[in-house]
């Protein structure tokens, strides 16, 4: 007796029960509902018992591309080409490619022109889905962050400032607090750590750094208004000096230069600052 034949065993009257099955199967009933009503729980059997018999159409799962895939196979029926039917549709060409490939080929009718026009059209459309799934993405990170509590922006600064403030030598002993950056954002939770520590904003000092060719007042401006501050009170603009022999990427009106803010008598500040960062290595190395 083969392994098959031995489960079958278990039920008698297999055929009555297979009567039973297809007859239910036939009024519309699901493999679950006949296992449940039938009192059925191999699988093996339950195929057994409605094989040749189709499934009701409303247990049939529809295909959330199904709709896109016939658009596809017509468009293809029409002469479309694959670059043409994923410019219309927005889908990738491997979808159009595995949905139409049993179709024949249509002969080339369109100018060099107006390939190019179509290609660029298709890698148009997919730079927009990307860019919206990367904008998606971006808000549900940022969502996801809800406020931050007084302990979580000050460990956050303290890394801040590590990675992108001035950090002392055993060579050139300064122990001096300066940030130096170009990102906004990166000022902005600067500031609210300063404050955080309760740092008096009479204490900081602002310069900008820009190449000389750039817009210097409008950075000025720019900077001067972000800090909450006066262009008067800001040190002297530190200018790069442009290299004819260099092709630089940033400029355009988003580019500023950088901002540096330099926290005046903050020795005892940079030693408390360079402590707090060698504890958090620490209880980061000790954790599990």
């Amino acid at each position: 007796m083969t392994h098959a034949q031995g489960k079958v065993g278990r039920y008698e009257d297999f055929e009555g029960l297979r009567e039973r099955a297809v007859a239910l199967r036939r009024e519309g009933y699901s493999l679950r509902q006949i296992r449940d009503e039938l009192k059925i729980f191999n699988n093996d059997i339950l195929n057994r018992l409605v094989k040749g018999e189709p499934a009701p159409e409303w247990t049939k799962r529809p295909r959330a591309k199904d709709d896109l895939r016939e658009k596809a196979r017509e468009l293809r029926r029409q002469g479309w080409t694959y670059d043409q039917i994923e410019a219309a549709l927005g889908c990738s060409r491997s979808s159009v490619s595995l949905w139409v490939r049993d179709l024949p080929r249509p002969e080339r009718r369109r100018s060099p022109e107006e390939a190019a026009a179509i290609a660029r059209k298709g890698w148009e459309e997919r730079l927009r889905v990307r860019d919206e799934a990367r904008r998606r993405t971006k808000e549900e990170a940022e969502q996801a962050i809800g406020d931050l509590s007084a302990r979580e922006l000050f460990l956050v600064g303290v890394g801040l400032y590590w990675a992108e403030g001035s950090k002392d030598k055993p060579y050139d002993r300064r122990e001096n607090v300066a940030f130096v950056n170009s990102d906004p954002g990166m000022i902005k939770v600067y500031l609210a750590w300063l404050d955080l520590l309760q740092v008096e904003r009479e204490r900081a000092r602002h310069h900008v750094m820009i190449h000389e060719n750039a817009d210097v007042e409008g950075a000025e401006r720019y900077w001067a208004d972000l800090v909450g501050a006066d262009t008067s009170t800001f040190n002297r603009t530190t200018l790069k000096r442009h290299n004819p022999k260099t092709v630089r990427k940033n400029i355009g009106e988003t580019y500023r230069g950088c901002l540096v803010i330099k926290v005046l008598k903050g020795a005892d500040l940079y030693r408390r600052i360079e402590g707090w960062w060698c504890g958090i290595v620490g209880a980061a190395a000790s954790t599990d």
